[in-house]
């Protein structure tokens, strides 16, 4: 009695192939996956303007801070001013880096050459960049997920919807193509819908894992140029 029901609608809406038909015409758990779709690409979207928008902040950031930096100005006063309570990575690095270089001079004194500073410094400027990196690399997994799953999750709709469109057309023992379009039509909905999630992801995670890789790059760079100067401190003082 419920395929024969199912077969009747499926009939009767068989000339509705909007979008908005073929969601509102598809079975239960076809519908699940069409919005779990829909909001996996609503937030790819969120996730890909967030991450293009902070990439730009903080590539902006750091040409200001290595401006000042690269000026010739005071190391202390460049500290007091950005790094102590720092607002971007680059000048978190700078502020890690600085502050343990003050509290070694406090503890080394005048042996500063031969008491590890550099080994120091360097692992204190590793674990900030590893930080800030890791807070720029939030939710890339989740764009890496859905770019590789969304496919298989539509076409798991797809199959149930396929399945579902053939139990009612069964019970009517009516092939027309006028019967087994809309069926079909709506079962092919939720793969569109998986392909719109997972290209938009698939190219968001490559191009902001690029540019992430970039920036972590020139924050390793920054670090090492700023080690090498503290070291020949080191040594002046010693």
């Amino acid at each position: 009695m419920d395929r024969a029901v199912d077969a009747a609608n499926l009939a009767a809406a068989g000339a509705d192939l909007s979008l908005w038909g073929l969601f509102m015409q598809a079975d239960i758990i076809v519908k699940f996956v069409m919005l779990l779709l829909l909001a996996a690409s609503v937030w790819v979207w969120a996730i890909m303007f967030e991450k293009f928008m902070a990439l730009r902040r903080v590539n902006r950031a750091a040409d200001r801070f290595e401006d000042r930096f690269w000026s010739g100005g005071s190391l202390d006063e460049l500290f007091e001013q950005e790094g102590a309570k720092p607002t971007n990575p680059i000048a978190a690095v700078f502020g890690a880096a600085m502050a343990e270089w003050r509290r070694s001079l406090r503890i080394a004194g005048a042996d500063v050459a031969r008491s590890g500073v550099r080994e120091r410094v360097d692992r204190a400027m590793t674990v900030t960049i590893q930080r800030e990196m890791e807070r720029l690399e939030r939710w890339m997994i989740f764009l890496a997920s859905v770019g590789s799953t969304a496919p298989f999750i539509g076409l798991f709709g797809t199959v149930w919807g396929i399945m579902h469109s053939f139990s009612a057309i069964a019970a009517m023992h009516n092939t027309n193509l006028s019967v087994v379009a809309p069926g079909i039509a709506e079962a092919l909905f939720a793969t569109a819908i998986g392909l719109v999630a997972a290209i938009p992801a698939v190219l968001a995670y490559n191009k902001i894992s690029t540019d992430l890789a970039r920036f972590a790059s020139r924050l390793e760079g920054f670090g090492a140029e700023f080690g090498a100067i503290l070291s020949r401190q080191s040594e002046e003082r010693a």
